[in-house]
Protein backbone atom coordinates (compact mmCIF):
# COMPACT_ATOMS: atom_id res chain seq x y z
CA UNK A 1 0.00 0.00 0.00
CA UNK A 2 1.47 3.30 -1.09
CA UNK A 3 0.56 6.42 0.84
CA UNK A 4 1.50 10.09 0.88
CA UNK A 5 5.10 10.71 1.99
CA UNK A 6 6.41 7.28 0.97
CA UNK A 7 9.63 7.03 -1.02
CA UNK A 8 9.03 5.16 -4.29
CA UNK A 9 10.89 4.07 -7.39
CA UNK A 10 9.45 3.66 -10.89
CA UNK A 11 9.83 0.07 -12.07
CA UNK A 12 10.84 0.53 -15.72
CA UNK A 13 12.60 3.88 -15.37
CA UNK A 14 15.48 5.25 -13.34
CA UNK A 15 13.21 7.64 -11.43
CA UNK A 16 12.87 7.96 -7.65
CA UNK A 17 10.66 10.30 -5.69
CA UNK A 18 8.31 11.03 -2.84
CA UNK A 19 4.54 10.46 -3.09
CA UNK A 20 2.65 13.76 -3.22
CA UNK A 21 -0.88 12.39 -3.71
CA UNK A 22 -2.75 9.13 -4.25
CA UNK A 23 -6.05 9.02 -6.15
CA UNK A 24 -7.57 5.57 -6.75
CA UNK A 25 -4.89 3.71 -8.74
CA UNK A 26 -2.88 6.80 -9.81
CA UNK A 27 0.00 8.16 -7.77
CA UNK A 28 1.62 11.59 -8.21
CA UNK A 29 5.25 11.78 -7.14
CA UNK A 30 7.81 14.55 -6.87
CA UNK A 31 11.10 13.29 -8.28
CA UNK A 32 14.48 13.93 -6.70
CA UNK A 33 15.04 16.46 -9.54
CA UNK A 34 11.92 18.42 -8.50
CA UNK A 35 9.56 17.28 -11.29
CA UNK A 36 5.97 16.19 -10.60
CA UNK A 37 4.94 12.99 -12.43
CA UNK A 38 1.90 10.68 -12.31
CA UNK A 39 2.08 6.87 -12.50
CA UNK A 40 -0.21 3.92 -11.94
CA UNK A 41 0.23 2.10 -8.63
CA UNK A 42 1.45 -1.06 -10.38
CA UNK A 43 4.30 0.91 -12.00
CA UNK A 44 5.81 1.91 -8.63
CA UNK A 45 7.64 0.11 -5.86
CA UNK A 46 7.93 1.38 -2.32
CA UNK A 47 11.49 1.95 -1.10
CA UNK A 48 12.12 1.04 2.51
CA UNK A 49 14.20 3.44 4.52
CA UNK A 50 17.41 1.60 5.42
CA UNK A 51 17.69 3.41 8.75
CA UNK A 52 14.24 2.05 9.68
CA UNK A 53 15.45 -1.43 8.78
CA UNK A 54 18.50 -1.10 10.98
CA UNK A 55 16.34 0.29 13.78
CA UNK A 56 13.89 -2.61 13.52
CA UNK A 57 16.75 -5.13 13.60
CA UNK A 58 18.11 -3.50 16.77
CA UNK A 59 14.68 -3.69 18.39
CA UNK A 60 14.75 -7.51 18.46
CA UNK A 61 15.45 -9.03 21.86
CA UNK A 62 18.19 -11.53 21.07
CA UNK A 63 18.09 -13.22 24.50
CA UNK A 64 14.35 -13.79 24.16
CA UNK A 65 14.82 -15.38 20.72
CA UNK A 66 17.61 -17.66 22.00
CA UNK A 67 15.44 -18.71 24.95
CA UNK A 68 12.54 -19.59 22.62
CA UNK A 69 14.86 -21.69 20.48
CA UNK A 70 16.15 -23.62 23.51
CA UNK A 71 12.65 -24.52 24.77
CA UNK A 72 11.54 -27.93 23.49
CA UNK A 73 8.65 -27.75 21.06
CA UNK A 74 5.61 -29.96 21.70
CA UNK A 75 5.29 -32.84 19.27
CA UNK A 76 2.73 -32.52 16.53
CA UNK A 77 1.59 -36.12 16.93
CA UNK A 78 0.54 -38.21 19.87
CA UNK A 79 2.47 -41.37 20.47
CA UNK A 80 0.29 -44.34 21.27
CA UNK A 81 0.54 -44.98 24.98
CA UNK A 82 1.18 -48.59 25.91
CA UNK A 83 0.17 -49.97 29.26
CA UNK A 84 2.47 -52.64 30.66
CA UNK A 85 0.95 -56.07 30.19
CA UNK A 86 -1.62 -54.81 27.66
CA UNK A 87 -2.30 -57.22 24.83
CA UNK A 88 -2.21 -55.53 21.42
CA UNK A 89 -5.44 -55.71 19.39
CA UNK A 90 -5.72 -58.52 16.85
CA UNK A 91 -4.86 -57.43 13.32
CA UNK A 92 -6.52 -58.96 10.27
CA UNK A 93 -5.04 -58.41 6.83
CA UNK A 94 -7.83 -58.37 4.24
CA UNK A 95 -5.57 -58.38 1.18
CA UNK A 96 -6.78 -61.19 -1.04
CA UNK A 97 -3.34 -62.83 -1.29
CA UNK A 98 -3.43 -63.27 2.51
CA UNK A 99 -6.89 -64.89 2.42
CA UNK A 100 -6.54 -67.49 -0.37
CA UNK A 101 -3.63 -69.34 -1.94
CA UNK A 102 -4.73 -68.75 -5.54
CA UNK A 103 -7.12 -66.01 -6.61
CA UNK A 104 -6.47 -66.17 -10.35
CA UNK A 105 -9.94 -67.22 -11.48
CA UNK A 106 -11.76 -64.85 -9.11
CA UNK A 107 -13.56 -61.75 -10.39
CA UNK A 108 -13.29 -58.40 -8.60
CA UNK A 109 -16.77 -59.00 -7.19
CA UNK A 110 -15.73 -62.40 -5.79
CA UNK A 111 -12.58 -60.91 -4.25
CA UNK A 112 -14.48 -58.04 -2.61
CA UNK A 113 -17.17 -60.44 -1.39
CA UNK A 114 -14.59 -62.74 0.19
CA UNK A 115 -12.85 -59.79 1.88
CA UNK A 116 -16.10 -58.39 3.34
CA UNK A 117 -17.30 -61.83 4.47
CA UNK A 118 -13.96 -62.41 6.20
CA UNK A 119 -14.22 -59.03 7.93
CA UNK A 120 -17.80 -59.80 8.98
CA UNK A 121 -16.71 -63.18 10.46
CA UNK A 122 -13.95 -61.49 12.46
CA UNK A 123 -16.32 -58.79 13.76
CA UNK A 124 -18.92 -61.36 14.81
CA UNK A 125 -16.20 -63.38 16.55
CA UNK A 126 -14.91 -60.28 18.38
CA UNK A 127 -18.45 -59.37 19.52
CA UNK A 128 -19.15 -62.92 20.76
CA UNK A 129 -15.85 -63.13 22.62
CA UNK A 130 -16.00 -59.57 24.00
CA UNK A 131 -12.80 -58.45 22.29
CA UNK A 132 -12.83 -54.63 22.69
CA UNK A 133 -10.68 -53.64 19.72
CA UNK A 134 -9.56 -55.13 16.39
CA UNK A 135 -7.70 -53.75 13.38
CA UNK A 136 -8.42 -54.46 9.72
CA UNK A 137 -5.59 -53.85 7.27
CA UNK A 138 -7.24 -53.13 3.94
CA UNK A 139 -4.59 -51.15 2.06
CA UNK A 140 -5.04 -47.88 0.22
CA UNK A 141 -5.81 -48.88 -3.39
CA UNK A 142 -8.88 -47.25 -4.91
CA UNK A 143 -10.73 -47.26 -1.59
CA UNK A 144 -13.47 -49.70 -2.59
CA UNK A 145 -12.79 -52.19 0.21
CA UNK A 146 -12.50 -49.37 2.75
CA UNK A 147 -15.84 -47.90 1.71
CA UNK A 148 -17.46 -51.36 1.87
CA UNK A 149 -16.02 -51.84 5.36
CA UNK A 150 -17.27 -48.40 6.44
CA UNK A 151 -20.75 -49.23 5.15
CA UNK A 152 -20.77 -52.63 6.86
CA UNK A 153 -19.41 -51.29 10.17
CA UNK A 154 -22.00 -48.49 10.16
CA UNK A 155 -24.75 -51.11 10.36
CA UNK A 156 -23.56 -52.34 13.77
CA UNK A 157 -25.02 -50.19 16.58
CA UNK A 158 -22.37 -51.20 19.13
CA UNK A 159 -19.29 -50.46 16.98
CA UNK A 160 -17.19 -47.34 16.51
CA UNK A 161 -14.41 -47.20 13.97
CA UNK A 162 -11.72 -44.81 12.77
CA UNK A 163 -8.50 -44.83 10.78
CA UNK A 164 -5.81 -46.79 12.60
CA UNK A 165 -2.53 -45.32 13.85
CA UNK A 166 -0.84 -43.75 10.82
CA UNK A 167 2.67 -44.33 12.15
CA UNK A 168 2.08 -48.03 12.55
CA UNK A 169 -0.21 -48.88 9.60
CA UNK A 170 -0.07 -45.94 7.19
CA UNK A 171 -3.36 -44.96 5.57
CA UNK A 172 -4.55 -48.47 4.83
CA UNK A 173 -6.02 -49.66 8.11
CA UNK A 174 -9.18 -49.21 10.19
CA UNK A 175 -9.46 -49.59 13.95
CA UNK A 176 -12.75 -51.04 15.25
CA UNK A 177 -13.95 -50.48 18.83
CA UNK A 178 -16.64 -52.81 20.12
CA UNK A 179 -18.69 -51.22 22.89
CA UNK A 180 -19.32 -53.61 25.74
CA UNK A 181 -22.42 -53.63 28.01
CA UNK A 182 -24.67 -52.05 25.37
CA UNK A 183 -28.34 -52.59 26.17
Amino acid sequence: MISRGDKVSVLDEAVDGVVVSVEKNQVTIETSDGFTMTYFVNELIKINNSSNLEQSIRSFDLTKIKKEKEEPKPRSFEKEKKIKGEIPPPEFDLHIEKLVKNFRGMSNYDILNMQTETAKRHIEFAIRNRIPKIVFIHGVGEGILKSELDFMLGRYPNIDFKEANFQKYGQGATEIYIKQNVK
